[in-house]
C-alpha cells in the first residue's frame, strides 16, 4: 500500500513539474490580423494539467469570435473571459486573470495557434 501511495506521488510530483515548465515557456505573440485570411480556425495547447481548445472565426482581418471548445482548467475557470477580452481588443495582448494566470496563458496560446494556422503565405 505504501508503494502504491509513493508511486502515485512521484507521478503527481512528475506530472506538475512539467505542467509548470509547459505555462512558464509560454510567450504570447501578438499576430498581425491583417496577414490572416477570413476563415475558421481551430488551435489547442495542452499545458498537462490545463489544456484548451478554441475555434477562431475571422472576416475583414478582425476577430469576429472566439469560442472557447474545451478548458480543463482545475481552479482556472475564471480565465474564460480572455477569448471575449481578445475580441474586443482585437489583440492577444490582454491582461491574465488573477488566480487564474496559468489557464490564461494557455487560451491565450491556443487562440495564438490558431491565428497562426490563417497566416497567408
Amino acid at each position: 500500500m505504501l508503494i502504491i501511495i509513493f508511486g502515485l506521488a512521484l507521478t503527481n510530483c512528475k506530472a506538475m513539474k512539467e505542467y509548470k515548465a509547459r505555462v512558464d515557456s509560454i510567450e504570447i505573440e501578438n499576430v498581425d490580423l491583417q496577414q490572416v485570411a477570413d476563415g475558421e480556425y481551430t488551435g489547442s495547447f495542452d499545458a498537462v494539467l490545463v489544456k484548451a481548445t478554441v475555434k477562431v472565426a475571422v472576416k475583414n482581418h478582425r476577430i469576429e469570435s472566439i469560442d472557447l471548445v474545451e478548458h480543463e482548467n482545475g481552479r482556472g475557470a475564471a480565465a474564460e473571459v480572455i477569448p471575449g477580452n481578445v475580441v474586443k481588443a482585437q489583440s492577444l495582448q490582454v491582461d491574465t486573470i488573477s488566480g487564474a494566470t496559468a489557464s490564461s496563458k494557455v487560451i491565450l496560446e491556443a487562440i495564438e495557434l490558431a491565428l497562426k494556422k490563417g497566416i497567408q503565405k
